[in-house]
C-alpha cells in the first residue's frame, strides 16, 4: 500500500510548499483537494495551469492518489447545489485530463427538512446516476467519504446509495474513524463493501472515557475526537490486514484533524506510524 496525505490543511499554500514537505516527510503520494478556492490546485484553474501543477507533483517523485472535491451536492440552496454539482463535473474533467483515476466526493448532506434516505433517493442518486457514465467514459471513478454528517451516516445508508447507484465506478473513500465513534463495525464494513473501497482515509479516533462517563454518548462531540493514526483506539495492523485480505492495495491517505498536533508534526508522525504496516 501507499501512504499519502490529504492536502486540505495546505489549501492556502502553493504546490511548492506541499510538494517540498511531502517529499521530505517521506510520503508516496498526495490526495489533492481541488474544491473551488484551493491555492495549490483547483477546479477553478485553466487546463494548462492545472497540468503544470500536476507535472510538478510527479516530477518530484510523488503520485496523485486522488483529486478530492468535497462539496455538498445536495445543498438546500438551489444555486449552491448547482454550483457544487458543476464543480463535481469539472473535477471529472480535471482528473481525466491528468490521468487521475479517483475523484473524492461526498454523498451530500441532508437537504433542508428531508431525511438522509429521501435526499439519497431524490437528489444524490439521480445526480450520480447521471454523472457516473460520463466519468466512466473518462476513466474516472467516484470515492465518497463516509463522513457521518452526510447522507451515508451508517451502513444502511451505504446499502441504500449503492442499490440506487449501481455503477461500478461509484464507491468509497473509506474512513474508519467516522464509523468507530458511532460504534459501527468498520472491519465488517470492509468485508461487506470491499468492492466499493477505492481509497482509504487514515484518521484515528480517541474516545475520551472520563467525558463519556460524565456526559454520556448523546452529548455530540464532547467525548471523542479525531487524532493522527496510532494515537487513538483503532488497531491499524488489523484494519490494514483486513483491507489486504479483501483485495485493497491502494492508498492510506492521512486526513489531519488532530487538534493536539501541529500540521507538519501530525503528518510526519502519522506517516512514520503507518510505515510499520503499509
Amino acid at each position: 500500500m501507499q501512504v499519502g496525505m490529504l492536502t486540505a490543511r495546505h489549501r492556502n499554500d502553493t504546490m511548492d510548499t506541499v510538494v517540498n514537505f511531502a517529499v521530505e516527510a517521506g510520503f508516496d503520494c498526495l490526495e489533492v483537494e481541488i474544491r473551488p478556492g484551493c491555492a495549490h490546485l483547483s477546479v477553478d484553474m485553466d487546463a494548462a495551469q492545472a497540468a503544470d501543477i500536476v507535472a510538478q507533483v510527479r516530477d518530484a517523485g510523488l503520485e496523485i492518489s486522488q483529486m478530492s472535491c468535497f462539496v455538498d451536492i445536495s445543498a438546500a440552496d438551489e444555486a449552491t447545489r448547482a454550483a457544487n454539482q458543476d464543480a463535481m463535473r469539472a473535477a471529472v474533467e480535471l482528473a481525466s485530463a491528468n490521468g487521475v483515476q479517483n475523484v473524492g466526493c461526498l454523498a451530500g448532506l441532508p437537504c433542508g427538512t428531508m431525511s438522509r434516505d429521501e435526499t439519497i433517493d431524490q437528489i444524490a442518486a439521480p445526480f450520480y446516476n447521471e454523472l457516473c457514465p460520463i466519468a466512466a467514459d473518462h476513466g474516472v471513478r467516484f470515492a465518497m467519504e463516509n463522513w457521518f454528517a452526510t447522507n451515508i451516516m451508517h451502513l444502511g445508508h451505504f446499502e441504500r446509495i449503492f442499490d440506487a447507484v449501481p455503477h461500478g465506478n461509484f464507491g468509497l473513500n473509506f474512513d474508519p474513524s467516522h464509523l468507530y465513534h458511532q460504534q459501527i463495525d468498520h472491519l465488517r464494513a470492509v468485508e461487506v463493501f470491499s468492492e466499493r473501497i477505492f481509497h482509504s482515509h487514515a484518521k484515528d479516533t480517541e474516545i475520551v472515557r472520563h467525558k463519556l462517563e460524565w456526559f454520556g454518548n448523546r452529548d455530540e462531540r464532547t467525548w471523542w475526537r479525531y487524532v493522527i493514526p496510532g494515537y487513538g483506539e483503532l488497531d491499524w495492523g488489523v484494519y490494514i490486514a483486513r483491507l489486504r485480505d479483501n483485495g485493497f492495495d491502494g492508498t492510506l491517505s492521512i486526513e489531519h484533524e488532530d487538534r493536539a498536533m501541529g500540521r507538519e508534526e501530525g503528518f510526519i508522525k502519522g506517516c512514520n506510524f503507518l510505515r510499520i504496516y503499509a
